[in-house]
């Protein structure tokens, strides 16, 4: 037989074996994958993501817990087969395999994704109080992926840490807008000297809310999860410093107030002193009363009981103290009747 023949018949026949090799390769060892620790992975089949059930969302659950009731109709979204780390797993060539972390990251509260040099290069952002001052906030915000509802993350919007930024900012810039100090904390002795001085000042009561301020953020922002698969784990407000011009003035008046309230104090004080010293002195005098009025009483208690001993006891007892106050005077003088 001529070579070439015998090279041809070789290399077809070799043929169909290596391509079956180099599926195998391909799509055997290839179709293998892991997850990590800190990663789950969702498969998506021919650009549809595996799903758990036609009938399980994110509303069979505690997802949209903090999820308002006008929005539950907006945000309904399927639950997807979500692998957790391990592996390996297998996939078939026409899937693909989408990895997210679900570790929990900081952010800063001013950080833009959209425009990182928005903000003051991400360092501060800038709402405006109820009275009308531009104050410049700072903070952290700590979230993570939430693995119950990748399906939002993934596929619900196309940036979802801009719109979690987004709706963070626009709740945060409301309750700026509107704060009030709660009643509670305000001194009734004090109100008027106060609202004289401090009235209408929202960044004292803001600073001295902070706590406040990140619980309910914490609680408003309940609906990330259900809204972008985002779970807001906590916010951290940590600054709330006005325009420097303000500053000063709020500084004057802050001091003034302290004066004011400093005054009110020792005036308080004084006032306190001067009824505890009256009342004392009230409960001495009460008591040198009675002690004058004790002897009085005892002895007319017992001048009437020898009164109802006898007729002439009464004179016996009389004459008898009058012998004894003869006896320690020096002198005495008598009375002397003229006829």
């Amino acid at each position: 037989m001529d070579p070439l023949e015998l090279f041809l018949q070789g290399f077809l026949g070799g043929v169909p074996l290596g391509v079956l090799v180099y599926l195998a390769l391909r799509y055997g060892l290839g179709g293998l994958f892991t997850v990590d620790q800190n990663e789950r992975a969702v498969k998506v089949r021919l650009g549809r993501a595996e799903r758990l059930g036609t009938d399980l969302t994110n509303r069979t659950g505690p997802v949209s817990e903090g999820l308002a009731r006008t929005d539950e109709d907006r945000y309904i979204y399927p639950q997807l087969r979500v692998y957790s780390s391990g592996g390996p797993y297998f996939k078939w060539p026409w899937e693909q395999v989408r990895k997210v972390s679900v570790a929990t990251q900081t952010l800063n509260m001013a950080f833009d994704p959209d425009e990182p040099s928005a903000n003051q290069d991400g360092t501060v952002i800038e709402a405006v109080t109820k009275d009308q001052l531009n104050t410049g906030l700072t903070g952290q915000l700590r979230y993570r992926v939430s693995e119950n509802n990748l399906y939002a993350f993934l596929f619900g919007v196309k940036r979802p840490i801009s719109h979690v930024m987004g709706f963070f900012v626009s709740i945060l810039r409301q309750r700026i807008s509107n704060f009030e100090a709660p009643a509670s904390v305000q001194d009734p002795s004090l109100s008027r000297v106060e609202a004289s001085i401090v009235a209408g000042i929202s960044i004292n009561d803001l600073r001295k809310n902070l706590r406040d301020l990140n619980e309910h953020m914490d609680h408003e922002c309940k609906g990330s999860e259900a809204r972008y698969g985002v779970v807001l784990e906590a916010s951290l407000i940590t600054g709330i410093d006005p325009p420097q011009d303000v500053e000063s003035a709020l500084a004057a008046i802050n001091t003034a107030h302290n004066h004011v309230s400093s005054d009110i104090s020792l005036a308080q004080a004084a006032a306190d002193q001067k009824i505890v010293q009256s009342r004392r002195a009230v409960e001495i005098e009460t008591l040198r009363a009675q002690a004058e009025v004790e002897p009085l009483l005892a002895l007319s208690t017992q001048l009437s009981l020898l009164k109802r001993s006898g007729p002439g006891a009464l004179q016996a007892y009389l004459r008898n103290i009058r012998l004894g106050l003869y006896q320690k005077a020096q002198s005495v003088f008598m009375a002397v009747k003229h006829d």
